[in-house]
């Protein structure tokens, strides 16, 4: 199986936030792989690999994230974790929006003919969880959102995916090839199951650390470089932050000396009860 899986460079959300204007000042940022693009990266891993058999491979994992030169440091780390080789299309984080993204990234699919592309639910600086669903939607592909399983099925032919939902989990049937994005509980030990590996296999819990053997194969690997003019993508952005505000400081609180005066303070003045 041969799979694509999108990556995306956030700021550190542990890190303290500073304002320059009314706007966040990335001087001093220290970037991190998106938390769902790992999981997405882990889940195509566990996908393509016989795990009950020394890890060998059995299928294609290509890496793509749209960012400056220096994003080459978090595709590194997904090479390092496993991946076969990525790409970097060449852009400003300010000049992109989830249109130019999913275009891109069509544009990419359509080169690669992958069987399956991979993506975080969404991107934890953003949050605007639609590019998987408009890529889906341009390249006519069936989709899945929320993954918290993939079990490949007929013969290689579909997956059976487990979606997060209100009420639990749904379960739905997706032939290939498909877009699929990936929730938090895609990691856990026996989420994916690839009809290659044992279906007893019990990986650990959350995305793979890079081995030592990992790191020093990524500086082999290929990091081809490309560009939105190059794929014959508008640079048009559709959707721009006006301003980022802090949200306002919240009022101290205030003692209550009973029970009795916590409900009487809660009914009559707060009026939550």
């Amino acid at each position: 199986m041969k799979i694509l899986v999108t990556a995306k460079r956030v700021p550190d959300p542990e890190q303290k936030v500073k304002f320059k204007g009314n706007t966040l000042d990335q001087s001093g940022v220290n970037w991190q792989l998106n938390q769902f693009d790992e999981y997405a990266v882990e889940s195509a891993l566990r996908l393509t690999e016989n795990a009950s058999s020394g890890n060998a491979r059995n299928g294609e994992v290509i890496v793509v994230s749209l960012g400056p030169k220096d994003v080459q440091q978090q595709l590194r780390s997904t090479l390092a974790m496993g991946a076969d080789r990525a790409i970097l299309v060449d852009a400003s984080d300010e000049n992109l929006d989830s249109e130019i993204v999913a275009r891109t990234v069509q544009k990419l699919v359509e080169q690669e003919r992958p069987d399956l592309v991979l993506l975080g639910k969404l991107a934890a600086d953003s949050e605007a969880n639609d590019v998987g669903q408009r890529l889906a939607g341009y390249l006519g592909w069936p989709q899945a959102t929320f993954a918290c399983s993939i079990e490949v099925t007929d013969g290689g032919k579909a997956l059976l995916v487990g979606r997060e939902v209100d009420a639990g989990v749904e379960t739905k049937k997706v032939t290939l090839p498909a877009v699929v994005t990936v929730d938090l509980r895609i990691v856990a030990p026996q989420a994916v199951k690839n009809g290659v590996t044992a279906a007893t296999h019990a990986y650990a819990d959350g995305p793979r650390y890079a081995s030592l053997k990992g790191i020093m194969a990524a500086k082999k690997k290929t990091i081809a470089d490309s560009s939105l003019a190059a794929l014959g993508v508008a640079a048009t952005v559709r959707a721009k932050v006006a301003s980022v505000d802090a949200p306002p400081a919240r009022k101290a609180g205030v003692k209550v000396a009973s029970v009795e005066e916590l409900v009487q303070k809660l009914h009559n003045e707060a009026k939550v009860i």
